[in-house]
């Protein structure tokens, strides 16, 4: 039995007999659902949410001297997130709730959008976190960690010859 069979002005005189299994139709309204479902978000395959698992997204630069981490936080403010090192970690932690009530002559809206992320990420050996510099603007979280000079120091260039 498909979804179509339970809907009376799609069902033909030439209806399938429904199998032994199929019998209880709300087992096969669940089935048939699911089915659906699944083909829907198989045909899209994975949507590139800002926060689709619970992770921003980040990119990680090593310049001469620092290393600069930005992250997208869209929808977020300043006093949502919060920043901390430790050992050779950078963990960034935010939440964002938005609620919005209007109401006007004829309608009523209320709408909720909420949010968290947690992102661990780490950091080369030899940065200094305790003179982290962190920065917001436009949803984008910078954080700059100068490198010491000892971390500086132990860089060796290897050449790279064809084979």
């Amino acid at each position: 039995m498909q979804i179509r069979d339970l809907i009376p002005w799609a069902r033909k005189d030439h209806a399938p007999e429904p199998k032994s299994e199929d019998t209880n139709p709300i087992a096969t309204l669940q089935h048939e659902m699911n089915r659906v479902f699944d083909g829907f978000r198989n045909r899209l395959g994975d949507l590139d949410w800002p926060w689709g698992n619970g992770e921003a997204k980040s990119d990680v630069v090593e310049t001469n001297d620092t290393v600069e981490v930005s992250i997208e936080l869209p929808g977020m403010d300043m006093k949502d997130i919060e920043v901390s090192v430790t050992n050779d970690m950078l963990t960034v932690k935010g939440e964002k709730k938005i609620e919005r009530q209007e109401e006007k002559k004829g309608y009523y809206l209320s709408e909720r959008s909420y949010g968290a992320i947690y992102r661990t990420i780490p950091l080369p050996p030899g940065v200094d976190g305790e003179k982290a510099d962190a920065s917001f603007r436009n949803g984008v979280l910078t954080i700059k960690l100068p490198q010491t000079a000892e971390a500086k120091a132990k860089v060796k260039q290897i050449e790279v010859r064809a084979a």
